[in-house]
């Protein structure tokens, strides 16, 4: 008997703006607001032209955090109401974010929804989250969000064939005949590590890395998968098939509240990895976060390496990955905040620099018109044009690669690429959970300050160090591509020694609002200093400018990376 597809009235909800990252809320808000879920789903299926829609392919998966099943299961049974013809979608629900774009790309589907709050913590007291990817495999672009939005504000109605039930633990295709005019519809439950492995070997040197991980002379690494979606893929990546000791995975079960920790993979919310590498028996360490996207490399003795140095540091090493030494390289690109180490490498290899704004899909767009190799952004996230996302597990390989290469360890590496280009100091603060009026006020004010004429060639003293204002601006910027423009992006203060302190605000967060503060100092000689002591004298300067404390009644920030 074909199954029954229902039309159901709903009312809009006023708060489903997508960000940079899509809808982000606590769990609760998914489960206490009726069809809350079912109008965003709703809105995004409505984006997507019935002609394109009809009989066509999408990708479903998420990080395994808790409501994920549920969401899964009303999303099946929405796409088949909405003349979805074939949804692809992993095993027990679960896909990485950098293997879901890849399974987009591979079988030509038209999207893509990730269910993921990324970093966010999880369980039945954290967030949710979901996130439309187009066929690049990449986030959608802002003209495919605003209508959503746009769509979400005025719903009246969702499309839903309720009696229809899938089973994720059995792989293979499930066949359902509906009574509407559409082909069967077809769920594929797939293996959520394969796909993704098959790419990887195609961009690595397996060999080689297998013989630095498990050869005469391998060296010993400790990979922290932090509870998150990534685990399965190393287990059987990097353990079954690179040969790695299964004891060097660690939390490497996808758990629904991350064993009851944040998913995010900095020296604050990895503490367990860096403490393990400090007594100097683990080479190389990594972390990753909850869906897989973004990762934090260390060297010996928890020898830390900032994202932005990671990305610069690939970029010069970067013919150690075979499929470049192919394709060549089209261009390097950074989001705005990341810190200017990338700069210098781009300068000496006479590459192309892109200087975007946050927001992967910024990235897709160069990579789609063939301009862009490699890029990265500060909050941990490094990628290449293999995909559309950025990749925690690539991220992880390329540094292996170099080791390979090289046979030096981590922090000889870095400190021979600070002699060479010399060093970006770079720290960011986040202060959390902010009120949202307070928080826009205190932006609105800075910007009118830094607009001003005469706030340049102001200057700031703070002890023995004097500096002056070059430049300052609300970061705006023109998409060399299309042409696109994209204002409010952040406000910076560029001083005439190339230090830097931008603020923004940041719209990952599921409840009030995220100011971060990022400031970034080039020093050309080295010194072997830590980077707050370093910093220090911008941070004063920055608060001070910005009177935070004061506005935001916060005495301190909530995290500092």
């Amino acid at each position: 008997i074909p199954l029954q597809v229902l039309t159901v009235p709903t009312a809009p909800y006023p708060d489903q703006r997508p960000s940079t990252s899509g809808l982000r809320k606590k769990v609760f808000v998914f489960q206490s607001r009726r069809n809350y879920l079912h109008n965003f789903i709703q809105s995004i299926f409505s984006s997507i032209d019935l002609r394109d829609r009809q009989g066509s392919t999408m990708v479903v998966g998420g990080d395994g955090r808790f409501f994920n099943q549920t969401a899964i299961d009303v999303i099946v049974q929405m796409a088949a109401a909405n003349g979805v013809g074939r949804l692809i979608i992993g095993h027990h629900g679960l896909m990485s974010t950098p293997a879901i774009s890849c399974v987009i790309r591979k079988y030509k589907a038209i999207g893509g929804i990730i269910l993921s709050a990324s970093h966010n913590p999880g369980g039945p007291d954290g967030d949710f989250g979901i996130r439309f990817n187009t066929a690049n495999g990449g986030p959608a672009k802002e003209d495919v969000t605003n209508k959503i939005f746009q769509i979400s504000r005025t719903i009246e109605e969702f499309a839903i064939c309720p009696g229809l039930r899938v089973d994720l633990t059995t792989l293979g295709k499930q066949t359902f005949d509906l009574e509407n005019k559409f082909k069967p519809f077809t769920v594929e439950i797939v293996d959520s590590v394969e796909s993704y492995a098959n790419l990887l070997r195609n961009i690595f040197d397996f060999a080689a890395l297998k013989e630095l991980l498990s050869g005469e002379n391998h060296i010993k690494i400790r990979l922290d998968a932090m509870h998150g979606v990534v685990g399965p893929y190393v287990k059987k990546i990097l353990c079954e098939e690179l040969g790695c000791p299964a004891n060097s995975a660690i939390n490497c079960v996808p758990l629904e509240d991350f064993g009851g920790h944040h998913p995010d993979p900095n020296l604050t919310y990895a503490a367990d990895l860096v403490d393990s590498m400090k007594d100097g028996q683990y080479d190389f360490g990594a972390a990753f976060g909850g869906d897989g996207d973004r990762n934090m490399i260390l060297g010996k003795h928890g020898f830390f390496v900032t994202p932005s140095d990671s990305v610069a540091v690939i970029a010069d090493n970067i013919f150690c990955i075979p499929y470049f030494q192919h394709t060549g390289v089209r261009g390097f690109a950074r989001s705005m905040p990341t810190s200017t180490a990338l700069d210098r490498v781009a300068k000496a290899t006479k590459i192309e620099l892109y200087e975007t704004p946050t927001g992967w899909k910024f990235f897709g767009n160069l990579m789609d018109a063939g301009r862009l190799s490699l890029c990265g952004e500060e909050h941990f996230g490094t990628g290449g044009d293999h995909i559309r996302e950025k990749d925690g597990l690539w991220a992880v390989l390329a540094w292996l690669s170099i080791l390979a290469t090289r046979r030096q360890s981590v922090e000889d590496i870095l400190r021979d690429h600070w002699r060479k280009y010399g060093r970006n100091y770079f720290t960011r603060y986040d202060y959390e959970n902010v009120d949202v009026d307070a928080a826009c006020e205190m932006m609105e004010d800075l910007e009118i300050m830094i607009a001003d004429k005469s706030f340049v060639k102001q200057r700031f003293a703070v002890e023995d160090k004097i500096y002056q204002v070059e430049k300052a601006d609300n970061f705006e910027y023109t998409d060399p591509v299309d042409s696109t423009i994209s204002r409010n992006q952040g406000l910076r203060i560029i001083f005439s020694d190339g230090s830097r302190i931008i603020y923004r605000l940041s719209g990952t967060g599921s409840s009030g609002a995220t100011v971060r503060i990022y400031i970034d100092s080039y020093e050309k000689e080295l010194i072997f200093e830590d980077t707050q002591v370093m910093l220090a004298s911008l941070a004063t300067i920055a608060l001070k400018i910005s009177q935070l404390h004061h506005r935001t009644g916060l005495s301190g920030p909530s995290l500092i990376t």
